[in-house]
């Protein structure tokens, strides 16, 4: 079951409400909607998730975090989904962002140097901001709600399975003597 895999990796509500560094926001995770796994809350999680990792801002895990306060979904869950994009991977998602944007602007989209400075990204940001934005709402919102429909075809399809193997099980079992 999808359940007793996510508890497995995730942690437990109480290890992160006493966390010293977190106190001042206790009231806000102590709410226990914010740590159930269902299928909803899941499906919930990996939409906020998703949809702030994929917008070009700094503090998306704090964009997360409220966003999970806000749905009532899976709080370490949607977290924890934002290191999809990390040091490694953002310029590649970035950068396949802008181009949506430049595709959905209909115009073309500036080939990259080959050595990207701070410099260059400083000084092509005007132009290049408003194609970035565009093409990263764009596959946020995209990929936010394939994410969300996946999740809840795949916690319904294992559910099934696990239900009509254990109806395999009870039918193969031996009766009882009364």
């Amino acid at each position: 079951m999808p359940r007793r895999l996510l508890q497995r990796y995730l942690p437990h509500p109480d290890v992160v409400r006493r966390r010293r560094s977190l106190r001042f926001i206790r009231h806000l995770i102590g709410n226990p909607s914010l740590w159930v796994l269902t299928r909803r809350s899941v499906a919930n999680a990996f939409s906020v998730g998703l949809f702030s990792a994929l917008l070009p801002i700094p503090f998306q895990m704090l964009v997360a975090a409220f966003g999970a306060w806000l749905v009532r979904c899976n709080l370490p869950l949607a977290i924890g989904l934002v290191w999809i994009t990390n040091p490694l991977t953002m310029p590649l998602i970035f950068y396949g962002n802008y181009r949506l944007g430049a595709w959905l602007l209909d115009m073309p989209a500036r080939q990259a140097p080959d050595r990207i400075s701070t410099r260059w990204i400083a000084e092509k940001l005007v132009d290049i901001l408003p194609t970035l934005a565009l093409g990263s709402l764009v596959a946020a919102v995209t990929i936010a709600a394939l994410a969300n429909l996946a999740i809840r075809l795949i916690w319904r399809w294992q559910v099934s399975r696990s239900w009509k193997a254990r109806r395999r099980r009870r039918h193969r079992r031996p009766p009882r003597d009364e």
